[in-house]
């Protein structure tokens, strides 16, 4: 006898393939999400390197959260990067 058999809830186990199935999709796109904001911030002109390092190390320690918080402050404030947005109002 299958050990999810022997207490009636052996018709859930779909449940719990699909729940690990979705699961698994999540982590491995939350997973791309962070390394492309790594790559992103890595690539980014900033005004100082300082300001770069800052912003690789909230990635880096801050997880997917440190990469949706450099995605709403850095890449939807301008996407031109910061560098340019700087520069113009230097002029």
């Amino acid at each position: 006898m299958v050990f999810g058999m022997m207490n009636g809830f052996g018709w859930l186990w779909p449940f719990g393939m699909a729940f690990t199935g979705a699961w698994l999709i999540v982590s491995i796109l939350l997973l791309a999400f962070w390394i492309w904001m790594i790559v992103d911030a890595a690539q980014r002109t900033f005004r100082n390197g300082v300001e770069k390092i800052v912003w690789l190390v909230v990635i880096v320690l801050g997880g997917w959260v440190g990469a949706l918080v450099y995605l709403l402050v850095v890449r939807m404030y301008n996407p031109h990067g910061l560098a340019k947005k700087y520069s113009e109002k230097r002029k």
